[in-house]
């Protein structure tokens, strides 16, 4: 069973659910004008992989969700994932968010975080400076597909010269494959301010059967001098497509760190990108995923330097079994005029499988004369003479493999900053090493 998209890509429907949802004039003209490029534009086309094949239309209707009076009535698969005594927190459940808290401390000082419905229509002079500024609705049809129909979404808004703590954290699932479940995560760090947000992105497998598709964008707009990590783990079912593009576009002496948990068990596209348009701008991207039974995935990460002396590192490390097929690139574009710019990358896949596949692409495009860049690349199998090392020690060979794999990806999975979110993320990586 698939539920086929119909009407979000009909101007009119578009515009007649916005209108129902009681949305701002200026976003039911964005929903029209994106419907009808959907219907024009073709899907992205990542390398080596084509997405085409899978089910990219089964993106269900939209249905209201009443909010939750506490957060002790969220469902079990949200509530395990809430770090304890939290007060800054969003959840989303299939099509609208249930749940929305933020501290009277960090309200006071101007912060913002709410869902993006409810930001577009209370900020909305704020919102609209920057909502699909960093990703265009009109680049592919995904993004226009994406444009018509987001729903629920966050909006995190830090002002100048705030650092705020403690992290801020959303839980975003999927229990009703009926239901369109498509957030945008919008993030403003205004200069010198300072923010860690974290999500979940998880699907009830005993409550969706059926092929779903789950478009998600990140935008995020880091001001100069100011500090951004984002750490995400997605975790939807072997019937989902997951599609996410994120993207940060940072300023002078600004930073972004990303630290990225792809573990879906169905099909998934990511596409993780730093645009560093400042003089100083900073850009650290770490990504693991584990591929099993007969995924395929595609992951890419990438950097852009506009700015002089601008930085990046990207690490992405992959484990693949059974059949799983991985397209994995890294791109490092310098563009001219980026003078002392300096760009690394490393991908690794480890191979546990004879059938599995991966494809590791280090991609250096360099513009300018005076910079710094390199890239390593890898694939492999797990090192015997490291489980001959360990087992020589009394650990046997099972538990050998499993240390040596759990510490390849060691370097993500200790970065995660919030307890609940890296306790699941180690809970989900001993399920799909172990199945």
């Amino acid at each position: 069973m698939s539920i086929q998209l119909t009407t979000p890509t009909d101007r009119e429907s578009a515009i007649s659910l916005a209108r129902s949802k009681g949305e701002p004039d200026w976003l039911v003209q964005l929903r029209g004008e994106s419907a009808e490029l959907a219907g024009t534009l073709p899907w992205p086309k990542p390398e080596k992989m084509r997405i085409e094949r899978w089910n990219l239309t089964a993106v269900g209707n939209y249905e209201a969700q009443v909010k939750a009076e506490s957060v002790s009535e969220l469902p079990a698969i949200a509530g395990e994932l809430i770090a304890k005594g939290t007060e800054n927190l969003v959840v989303q459940r299939n099509s609208g968010v249930v749940w929305s808290g933020l501290s009277a401390d960090l309200a006071a000082k101007g912060v913002i975080f709410t869902d993006l419905e409810t930001a577009c229509r209370e900020h909305g002079e704020l919102v609209q400076q920057y909502l699909f500024q960093a990703v265009k609705k009109d680049e592919d049809k995904l993004t226009a597909l994406h444009a018509a129909l987001w729903n629920g979404g966050i909006f995190l808004y830090v002002p100048k010269n705030v650092d705020v703590e403690v992290p801020l954290q959303a839980v975003l699932f999927n229990d009703n494959q009926e239901a369109t479940f498509a957030p945008h995560i919008l993030i403003v760090a205004e200069s010198n301010s300072r923010v860690t947000y974290v999500d979940t992105v998880v699907t009830d497998k005993s409550a969706v059967a059926a092929e779903f598709t789950h478009p998600s964008i990140v935008e995020v707009f880091v001001k100069g001098g100011a500090q951004v990590r984002f750490g995400t783990i997605h975790a939807l079912g072997e019937t989902g497509a997951d599609l996410s593009v994120r993207r940060a576009v940072v300023e002078n002496d600004g930073r972004i760190e990303w630290i990225i948990g792809d573990l879906n068990d169905g099909n998934t596209m990511s596409e993780t990108k730093s645009v560093l348009n400042g003089q100083g701008s900073t850009s650290d991207t770490k990504v693991i995923s584990v591929g099993q039974k007969s995924q395929n995935m595609s992951l890419t990460t990438a950097a852009q330097h506009f700015g002089k002396s601008s930085d990046s590192n990207m690490v992405t490390r992959a484990v693949m079994k059974d059949s799983a097929s991985a397209i994995i690139n890294g791109v490092t574009k310098i563009e001219h005029g980026a003078t002392k710019a300096n760009g690394v990358q490393a991908e690794k896949v480890l191979m546990l499988s004879p059938k599995a596949r991966g494809d590791a692409n280090p991609i250096l495009l360099i513009d300018e004369d005076d910079v710094t860049a390199g890239h390593a690349a890898s694939v492999g199998q797990v090192n015997p003479e490291q489980v001959y090392y360990l087992m020589a020690r009394g650990i046997t060979k099972q538990d050998a493999e499993r240390l040596i794999i759990y510490g390849f990806l060691a370097p993500v999975v200790s970065e995660i900053p919030v307890e609940a979110v890296r306790e699941q993320l180690q809970r989900l990586l001993e399920r799909k090493l172990q199945g």
